[in-house]
């Protein structure tokens, strides 16, 4: 079957984008670099977007009492750009920034009465990804074959308030790589693919401020004013196999199955003065499948709707749990570009922890949502 007359392009990776599906994965995965644009037709390519994410989960019950705190997720938002160009046939390069990993945690009173004297408020990290990715593609038969590889630079930051003190830690950057292979037949819309991408081991400085408690209780320690500290963590490896092909004139099928290695992220360890310190995590390996369906009805207008599955990493020590995502996404033709629109709502299973797998207090979570919007722009010459 031929299908000439396919224009969708790349809605498998713009309903990845914009339908949020990869916004709320396993553990603290947030954003994608989008290398796709390695595919986009033309000399150039300019795409930029954002997905703002609202996870509404609290804890239902804390040491065993009903809680009526209110939801400890944070809001966030995750910032996409890609700027590509192909410098001859075979060769095109892209430059990339996402946030790949992050997470925030809010504690209300019944969290903070349930940890003890020196209680958290609040913890928060986030890291971002400066990339460059670049493609040779061959002829080969019907298609093209691609070769990808690159690096990237990933920094990371990391705040906790306790009523010890304050503990802030950064580290400016680490480098990671990128490696993969494509094979497409435009005339179908057909794409296959497998990207790789290394894990980043973190090493931070920073310092720890201390409340007039904490000096009292941390002072015999060393910790009388704003004292140096260090740590260290490992953010994962991942894998990502990706299929779309068109199955009718205006219709694209696309899926894709990521494997993402958890388990590397057992604690993160930090110290300030003689006090040593470990966040316990635990993980599980994470798999996140997805699958999805577009449409162009229009030479201007495109639609997509798609259904993602992850899997919980989550251990005793940290609850996070199984998610299903429905995301819907439109591109419409905008001026010199194409404006894309999407939004997805996430259903996250409940869970538990417990101060004996390693957790700072025992407590459950039911079934929540988390809603998701994006918005992006590309332009291509």
């Amino acid at each position: 079957m031929t299908i000439t007359s396919f224009k969708l392009g790349l809605v498998a990776a713009f309903a990845a984008v914009l339908g949020a599906s990869s916004a709320l994965a396993g553990g603290f995965s947030r954003g994608d670099a989008n290398t796709d644009i390695l595919f986009q037709p033309g000399t150039a390519n300019i795409n930029a977007g954002f997905i703002f994410v609202s996870p509404q989960v609290s804890y239902d019950t804390i040491k065993g009492a009903n809680s009526s705190d209110q939801r400890f997720t944070g809001d966030y938002w995750i910032p996409n750009l890609a700027v590509g160009a192909r410098f001859a046939d075979p060769l095109g390069c892209a430059l990339t920034y996402t946030q790949p990993f992050g997470g925030s945690t809010n504690y209300g009173a019944a969290a903070k009465a349930a940890q003890g004297i020196n209680n958290t408020t609040s913890k928060e990290f986030v890291s971002n990804e400066y990339g460059l990715t670049c493609d040779v593609r061959l002829d080969a038969g019907k298609g093209r074959f691609h070769l990808l590889g690159g690096v990237f630079l990933q920094d990371f930051t990391y705040t906790a308030a306790t009523s010890f003190g304050t503990l802030k830690l950064n580290d400016s950057g680490a480098f990671g790589y990128r490696i993969g292979a494509a094979y497409e037949i435009p005339e179908y819309a057909l794409r296959a693919s497998v990207l790789y991408r290394s894990e980043v081991k973190q090493t931070t400085g920073g310092t720890f401020t201390p409340t007039p408690l904490g000096v009292g209780a941390l002072g015999a320690l060393g910790v009388t004013g704003v004292t140096a500290a260090t740590g260290s963590g490992t953010l994962p490896q991942s894998v990502k196999v990706s299929l779309q092909s068109g199955v009718a004139p205006g219709w694209l099928v696309y899926g894709s199955v990521t494997w993402t290695n958890w388990s590397v992220l057992q604690t993160l360890n930090y110290g300030f003065g003689a006090v040593k310190q470990t966040d316990k995590y635990y993980f599980k390996d994470g798999w996140t499948i997805q699958g999805g369906v577009g449409h162009q009805f229009t030479d201007d207008i495109a639609g997509t709707v798609s259904l993602t599955w992850d899997k919980g990493v989550g251990s005793t020590a940290f609850i996070s749990t199984d998610t299903w995502t429905i995301g819907t996404g439109a591109e419409v033709k905008l001026g010199p570009g194409k404006l894309q629109v999407g939004a997805g709502a996430t259903y996250i299973t409940g869970g538990s922890q417990t101060a004996a797998g390693g957790a700072s207090f025992d407590a459950t979570t039911k079934g929540s949502w988390a809603y998701s919007l994006g918005a992006g722009y590309k332009v291509s010459f």
